[in-house]
């Protein structure tokens, strides 16, 4: 019982697991940098430039390359989680100049359903919507550099199975696996599942050479919307649960890793392919808003 009582401890006691990590969501990024045509990288860039952290985006993607910044911004909403200048209730930190929120917005990155599919916990799936409209609306230049971090992390976030999982397990995070190749074999399912898109700190010349890669491997997908992403996402999961029982608990087998190395990387490459289009299409209205009507020669 030993083990097994060390093992519980460990469970439960280590914090929650986030979303796909670093690698995961800037390889989303790059592949939907390929999807955008130069006006909506243009928005993007100016968007990002007046973002207070922006610099440090650009000194860790160790460049000025646009795309590069805008994959370390995708992290951002994750990176806040530690930040002591944001907190976990919006209220109790005042705004800052360039920030219009000071929120760490947990609960957006996921939703949680019962076994019967009632909705519980979690705001993602209705953050993306809602955060495409400001987008695609607003004047505010601190909304449009606040924004669109949130949208390019939460489209990535929606595609991993876990982030729209079960309420009674906190979408795997209270599931233990066992998997004796890692470098740690117990983990949790939604942390390994996390860990899929390859080394968090996945940057520069690889980053770009893994995400053309992806880009070659994997077919655009059909677009659709949030619900069909989510929904997707849903269906994922019954697979993702490993069935073979390990020592103490679920392991990680060799046809199971094969499934879900090859899920995840084919998530991260939808997420990437429609998150570039729905830019494009939030860039489209906003052009379309800002084009004054057309003066019939009649007239």
């Amino acid at each position: 019982m030993r083990p097994l009582l060390i093992l519980l401890i460990f469970l439960f006691a280590s914090p929650a697991a986030q979303a796909w990590n670093g690698a995961g969501h800037r390889l989303g990024i790059l592949i939907a940098w390929q999807q955008m045509g130069p006006d909506t990288r243009e928005f993007v860039r100016l968007a990002l430039a007046g973002h207070p952290d922006h610099g440090r985006w650009r000194e860790k993607a160790g460049a000025d390359d646009p795309a590069l910044v805008f994959a370390e911004a995708s992290t951002w909403p994750d990176a806040i989680r530690h930040d002591p200048r944001f907190a976990d209730q919006p209220t109790d930190n005042p705004p800052l100049p360039g920030f219009p929120d000071m929120g760490r917005h947990g609960d957006w990155h996921y939703v949680d359903f019962d076994r019967h599919g009632k909705r519980g916990r979690g705001q993602i799936d209705r953050k993306i919507v809602e955060l495409s409209e400001l987008l695609a609306t607003s004047t505010q230049p601190a909304e449009l550099s606040w924004a669109l971090p949130w949208l390019a992390h939460l489209v990535a976030d929606l595609h991993q199975p876990f982030h729209a999982g079960y309420s009674d397990d906190r979408g795997g995070n209270t599931v233990l696996i066992e998997d004796p190749s890692a470098r740690q074999p117990f983990v949790k399912l939604h942390a390994w599942w996390d860990d899929l898109p390859g080394p968090s700190g996945l940057r520069g010349k690889r980053l770009q050479r893994r995400a053309e890669t992806l880009l070659t491997d994997h077919r655009a997908p059909r677009q659709g919307d949030v619900r069909r992403w989510l929904n997707e996402s849903r269906l994922l999961l019954q697979r993702a649960y490993p069935k073979t029982m390990g020592s103490v608990s679920l392991l990680i087998d060799d046809d199971y890793r094969q499934w879900a190395q090859t899920t995840g990387e084919r998530r991260v490459a939808e997420a990437g392919y429609r998150l570039g289009r729905l830019l494009e299409d939030i860039h489209r209205r906003r052009v379309s808003r800002e084009t004054p009507p057309a003066v019939s020669p009649d007239r």
